[in-house]
């Protein structure tokens, strides 16, 4: 029997996963990793502890499923993007530690782009924000600012990549220097027309073009493992970027087709086909993947808070672990009044304002526990339809159902909220790891085992939730919710 090997390279933890050609998981192995916070607003990751925990993971998986190396079809790989590594050429010593997608540390660094008028320049070419989210300005601050960097960085010394990139070079013993167009699309210098590494964004930022890894397919060629490190050479076949990953896991192929996946916060993407779709209000245009020597495109959308907002109840006594919160909810029919803006760290699409504060507003002296675990949830719920409802006008697709995948997502009672909140169908899969199924998909497409046409039958429904709350009271309440969010909005520029 023929398997593949996903890696799923996550912000707290990796995770490796072993799948049969149908898609179904054989066997899981996981472990977390430290987060590192020099200073307020920074956030770092140890290169090489990304890397052991994955190698760990990796070997941890094939000793739990008791299957050798060699019974492995191809490896895939996805990752947590963003994340700014650079390393030397010659030995693979990390020069500096990953600076995360969290890290808010080039705010300046952007301001100062933005001052410059080139916001427009790097949104036609990328369909991304000048943000200090993205990976421009992560590795602008590294060649500023890590001793004789950039002089290195000129005479071709250094490596630059996202963490996918990092452990391809580390699986391969650096024989391979390279990435994927999902992953190059996230960095705010890789043009979503020519899908290139786009020359006068690169000179804008005076970021050496030696330091930039080979742009592949995403079901490309990436080399293949050192025999050492699992017990026989693994073709590695497939990179993705989390997201991405996910939406090809939950094979929402076509054009209007979305997923969400509920972590500490929610990230949803919109298949727009093989355009581009470029939008306001914080949307982003990506590549949705590269694969069969074809490109689709996708919207994004980010809601900065998610599970993260239970996890806040948690750390005040309000709930005992995050899953009460669901039980909760469903001990009321409403909320009582009550809306929860879960804008702990500003509010993202289609808001866009890191001035943003959470909100809890309607309190009466009637409000218990359990109305506002259900208004967080629904706080969650309306903040996915905030970002559904400006995609979909954006790329004038209607939303034809939601598939949702992460941590919320096991919550029927939170699933049935976001369908009637939505006004859509929301369909939770039977595999919901579909961030290390995406991988597994193209691994197998660039070996050749899979095609494209036969992931939507691979995709497996395990529930479906329909809308039941009628149009009127769902209007209602989300006026409601607007007027809210309209509180919150640039809470912290105040005064």
């Amino acid at each position: 029997m023929s398997y593949l090997l996903a890696l799923d390279q996550g912000t707290t933890s990796c995770r490796a996963i072993l799948f049969t050609l149908e898609g179904r998981p054989v066997a899981v192995a996981q472990r977390a990793f430290a987060q590192l916070y020099p200073r307020p607003g920074w956030v770092e990751h140890d290169p090489l502890e990304i890397w052991e925990t994955t190698l760990w993971a990796a070997r941890e998986v094939l000793r739990r499923a008791g299957v050798e190396a060699r019974e492995v079809l191809a490896l895939g790989i996805a990752n947590q993007r963003e994340t700014t590594l650079v390393w030397e050429r010659d030995t693979g010593r990390p020069l500096h530690n990953a600076i995360v997608w969290q890290d808010r540390r080039t705010a300046p660094l952007c301001e100062a782009l933005r001052e410059r008028g080139l916001e427009g320049l790097f949104r036609s070419r990328t369909g991304l924000l000048l943000d200090p989210y993205f990976s421009a300005s992560k590795l602008l601050w590294l060649l500023e600012n890590v001793p004789g960097l950039r002089g290195r960085a000129e005479r071709g010394e250094v490596c630059f990549g996202t963490v996918d990139t990092w452990l391809l070079w580390h699986l391969t013993g650096g024989k391979v220097h390279a990435t994927d167009p999902t992953n190059a699309s996230r960095t705010l210098l890789f043009n979503l027309q020519s899908l290139t590494w786009d020359e006068e964004l690169l000179a804008a930022l005076e970021i050496p073009r030696a330091l930039l890894p080979e742009v592949r397919p995403s079901d490309g060629d990436f080399g293949t493992t050192l025999p050492e490190l699992l017990g026989a050479p693994l073709p590695i076949r497939g990179v993705l970027g989390d997201q991405q990953a996910a939406l090809l896991g939950q094979a929402a192929l076509g054009a209007g087709e979305g997923k969400c996946t509920y972590g500490t916060g929610a990230f949803l993407l919109l298949n727009t086909g093989e355009r581009p779709v470029f939008a306001e209000g914080g949307l982003l245009t990506t590549l949705a993947w590269h694969l069969r020597g074809r490109a689709t495109y996708a919207l994004e959308g980010s809601v900065f808070v998610a599970g993260a907002a239970l996890g806040w109840l948690q750390e005040v006594g309000l709930l005992g672990e995050s899953a009460e919160a669901g039980r909760l909810a469903e001990e009321v029919a409403d909320t009582g009044g009550v809306y929860f803006v879960p804008a702990f760290t500003g509010l993202g699409a289609p808001y866009w304002d890191p001035y943003a504060r959470g909100a809890i507003l309607g309190l009466t002296r009637g409000t218990g526990r359990a109305h506002l675990a259900r208004a967080a949830l629904e706080g969650v719920a309306f903040s996915v339809r905030d970002v559904a409802l400006a995609m979909a006008g954006a790329a004038g697709l209607p939303l034809k159902a939601l598939k949702a995948d992460g941590g919320m997502a096991q919550s029927d009672a939170f699933l049935a909220i976001q369908a009637d909140l939505l006004g859509a169908p929301v369909l939770r899969p039977k595999t919901t790891e579909t961030t290390a199924l995406g991988a597994a998909f193209a691994a197998g497409m660039g070996s050749g085992a899979l095609a494209l046409e036969d992931l939507p039958a691979l995709w497996r429904e395990e529930a479906r939730f329909l809308p039941r709350m009628p149009e009127g009271e769902r209007a209602r309440r989300y006026r409601l919710w607007r007027k809210a969010v309209e509180r919150a909005l640039g809470w912290a520029g105040e005064g």
